[in-house]
């Protein structure tokens, strides 16, 4: 039998790959550009944890910003929707018919599909929300989750590149060792991503690499000559 597989989380996992994203990138430019000038350890795991901090503040912020608006916007538009069918119903039937028919219904049927959906409000106004607009509900929660969940994928990404300059004290050791687990990290997250996007594998995975080692190249580069 056919077994269809698909991703039901898609707003989690979306709010993993931002997070993670930046997180592995952001914090690796940082501790590589620090480590091309800077000879302790110090100072880069107090920048790096300094900027981790910040990073969720931020991104968790703008994930709650971006819930608000989301519901707001969801809500605004089903109160006109409700408007609309109490004050010009006959229009908004012949949307719902004009739906049906784009969707390959013939006339006759889509008159009385659409006079039986007007029976009842709600499902009226929810059929126009999904299908007109193409918006669903959003979980009334969704803002806390988004700005929780970018929040942790930033902190965990954040200290992958961070932890060799804890554990090593060497500061040149803890660079190659930030590199190679960094690079590692940042091909299992492209991997992961372009499996859960339907993008091609090997590409994705490449393009998520090596933009996270253009990042801190350039700024290992940029700290050199300035210092």
């Amino acid at each position: 039998m056919h077994q269809e597989t698909h991703v039901t989380s898609s707003n989690i996992v979306r709010d993993i790959i931002i997070g993670m994203s930046d997180g592995l990138t952001v914090p690796f430019a940082l501790t590589a550009g620090l480590s091309g000038v800077l000879d302790t350890n110090h100072l880069i795991i107090v920048s790096g944890l300094s900027e981790i901090a910040a990073g969720c503040i931020s991104m968790g912020l703008g994930g709650f910003l971006a819930g608000q608006t989301e519901i707001e916007h969801y809500d605004s538009e089903l109160k006109r929707e409700y408007e609309e069918i109490e004050k010009v119903p006959e229009t908004e039937r012949k949307e719902v018919e004009e739906i049906f028919i784009s969707m390959g219904v013939d006339e006759a049927l889509s008159k009385q599909v659409t006079l039986q959906i007007s029976q009842d409000k709600d499902k009226w106004v929810d059929f126009m929300m999904r299908f007109e607009l193409g918006l669903d509900r959003p979980d009334k929660n969704r803002a806390y989750q988004s700005a929780i969940t970018i929040a942790l994928a930033y902190l965990t990404g954040g200290l992958i590149p961070l932890a060799p300059y804890v554990i090593i004290a060497n500061n040149q050791h803890g660079f190659y060792w930030s590199c190679v687990i960094t690079i590692l990290a940042l091909i299992v997250f492209g991997y992961f991503k372009s499996k859960v996007t339907g993008q091609p594998l090997l590409k994705g995975t490449l393009k998520v690499a090596f933009t996270g080692i253009l990042a801190a190249a350039a700024a290992y580069a940029i700290a050199k000559m300035i210092s």
